[in-house]
């Protein structure tokens, strides 16, 4: 074996607390700094930003996460009138506005099969006359943690060994069973929604709380989502492993043979609307990402519908090259506390600088169909530019820039001390609540069998102790019943 000196390869000490990489001890490895447990995080939280940073720059130049996948574009219609709610210019009532989907799997590479069992992302982008807005989402409501700092750990649980380059069922279990928070989404995705038929026939969701704002100033949650018009439909596991071999671009291939042929996929579009101030008692943290809200205290209220009609007549220019992110919002629309969202305004766009580019926003896909305004300049592959103007505000020669001051009309309040912490809990927030219901009352009992042989399957392929009892004591904490039957098979 090649001797390293130890500066060469220093490998690592078990016993040692974590660092960042300047050596300095790192003070959470879970938590954001925030200003207050349920305030904004902090631009100075030197280890968060290090850690997204870092992550955003491990591949080059597929993505990370969300490698495979493809997409089409089309036509969002907004049929309802919701202006009472936004002011948002292409959400008002028969407004059409053109938009690129992307769709794809979360844990695969650029050439993993399209039928792992997985979270497929849902990705959207609007040319609006007033800038991108783009929804970046997942065909499940809910996700598998609730912070940003704890994202990269995620992703590298669901992707490969560090000895063997192998994909780990130990690994994943050992990350989920030690994070309970992960419990509703693990149900979804080891449920039969794991396992789409197709992009055609899978819903896709905001996930996160966003805001609107209408036009007299005044605030709302909202959570969006897609309803596809095809019908949901679902592979099963058998189905799943055959189609990996057999066409291990079968999502790929059924959406652009749909368009090809005139069978132009559609989906609904809803939303749930929550007033300003019912967060802050709702019953269950309305910006925690793994949760979901009840349907029966907001339901869904249609706005519209969105077509997809016509295919990339180069994937990787239109499809590989498309960047989308969270922080691409229009008046009208805006974020919220949510940590997961703000983590990923920074980390999104971030990544597309690393993956495509200093001036990605340029590219055609991803450029505007407004004209832009911009002192940010240079960097690699610059192509639009501004002559020879002014590079800098204020200026004495004419070239315009805002000087707005005060209170922006999507923000929240917010007061409190720095702190890392976990949200503030609500009367009804727990870990494994909605993961039991999920469970025990939205699955028939054959849905629940088959989430049992899943997991089952899992457990038994390279999971070893103690991260073996870890997951059986997770399944039990979200039904007694299910964690006594996976126990018996595994054990048994």
């Amino acid at each position: 074996m090649t001797q390293h000196t130890d500066h060469e390869y220093a490998g690592h000490d078990s016993t040692k607390a974590t660092t960042t990489e300047s050596g300095a001890p790192r003070e959470s490895d879970a938590h954001s700094l925030s200003v207050g447990a349920d305030g904004p995080l902090l631009l100075h939280d030197v280890a968060l930003v290090e850690k997204l940073a870092r992550f955003d720059r491990e591949r080059v130049p597929e993505r990370s996460p969300h490698a495979k996948g493809s997409g089409a574009f089309g036509e969002l219609e907004i049929t309802a009138d919701v202006s009472k709610y936004t002011k948002a210019d292409f959400l008002q009532p028969g407004k059409k506005t053109p938009m690129l989907a992307r769709f794809s799997t979360v844990a695969g590479e650029l050439g993993s099969p399209d039928s792992w069992r997985d979270v497929r992302g849902f990705a959207l982008k609007f040319y609006t006359e007033e800038g991108n807005f783009d929804m970046v989402g997942n065909n499940t409501p809910v996700f598998f943690v609730r912070d940003p700092m704890k994202f990269p750990d995620f992703i590298h649980s669901q992707k490969r060994l560090p000895d063997s380059g192998l994909r780990s069922n130990n690994m994943q279990w050992d990350f989920w069973s030690l994070s309970p928070e992960s419990a509703h989404q693990v149900s979804y995705l080891m449920g039969p929604r794991g396992l789409p038929k197709s992009w055609r026939h899978m819903n896709g969701y905001s996930s996160h709380t966003y805001m609107w704002v209408n036009a007299e100033g005044e605030k709302f949650w909202v959570q969006y989502h897609f309803h596809t018009d095809q019908g949901v439909e679902n592979m099963s596991n058998e189905e799943a492993g055959r189609m990996a071999g057999e066409d291990a671009d079968m999502h790929r291939r059924d959406l652009f043979d749909a368009i090809e042929r005139g069978d132009y996929p559609s989906w609904t579009f809803s939303v749930q609307i929550m007033p300003y101030e019912e967060a802050k008692d709702y019953r269950f943290n309305p910006f925690d990402l793994t949760k979901t809200w009840s349907k029966k205290d907001y339901p869904l209220i249609e706005v519209g519908k969105f077509t997809l009609n016509e295919n990339p007549s180069n994937h990787f220019a239109q499809i590989e090259q498309a960047a989308f992110s969270p922080s691409n919002t229009v008046p009208g629309t805006g974020l919220s506390p949510d940590k997961m969202l703000l983590g990923r305004v920074f980390s999104y766009p971030d990544a597309q600088r690393n993956r495509i580019g200093t001036n990605f926003n340029q590219l055609p896909v991803n450029a505007p169909v407004t004209k832009t305004n911009s002192y940010d300049k240079e960097g690699q592959m610059q192509y639009h530019h501004s002559g020879n103007a002014p590079v800098y505000a204020p200026n004495s020669y004419g070239r315009s820039y805002q000087d707005e001051q005060g209170p922006v009309d999507n923000g929240w309040e917010s007061d409190g001390e720095l702190v890392r912490s976990a949200y503030s809990l609500h009367s009804e927030d727990d870990d494994f609540g909605q993961a039991h219901t999920l469970v025990r009352e939205v699955y028939t009992e054959e849905e629940r069998q088959g989430l049992i042989e899943t997991v089952v399957g899992g457990l038994s392929d390279g999971v070893e102790e103690p991260v073996l009892s870890n997951a059986i004591q997770y399944w039990k904490n979200i039904d007694a019943e299910v964690g006594a039957a996976i126990e018996a098979k595994v054990k048994g």
